[in-house]
């Protein structure tokens, strides 16, 4: 009868293993795409400007000129230089519908890419969510 109680115990352990180690193996599929959903969200509460781009991206040197003109300075994820860039731009395509870069957050509001940047600064509403008053626009931006 003991054998028996071993015999099972044996397998509920193999049992519990196998699975333990199909969570560990699949864990990055499952959960890594609610990790960068997260990584995003921190990045964006951590950060009164956050700029989501690509180091080449001539749209995102666009969007940090506006803030180089307002004499601010955003937090910036260059996602070509991470390895796990493909993933967080999934990820933002879940948080804010759209998978272009930049994207750009003010406040821990999403303001949008490049031209709604731009828009926003042509317009002085970039200047009033900032708190910067008195400034005077370049509109080759």
């Amino acid at each position: 009868m003991e054998t028996a109680a071993v015999n099972r115990l044996g397998r509920a352990a193999v049992c519990i293993l196998a699975v333990a180690s199909a969570v560990l193996y699949l864990s990055p599929v499952v959960f890594g795409a609610a990790g960068k959903e997260a990584f995003v969200k921190k990045t964006v509460a951590a950060h009164n400007i956050v700029i989501f781009s690509k180091s080449y991206c001539p749209y995102c040197r666009r969007a940090k000129a506006v803030f180089s003109e307002l004499k601010k300075a955003p937090y910036v994820v260059e996602l070509d230089q991470r390895d796990d860039g493909g993933e967080i731009q999934d990820a933002l395509s879940t948080i804010v519908g759209r998978r272009t870069v930049p994207q750009v957050f003010i406040n821990g509001k999403h303001l949008g890419g490049s031209d709604d940047t731009v828009e926003a600064y042509e317009s002085g509403k970039l200047a009033k969510i900032l708190g910067i008053s008195n400034i005077i626009t370049n509109d080759d931006l």
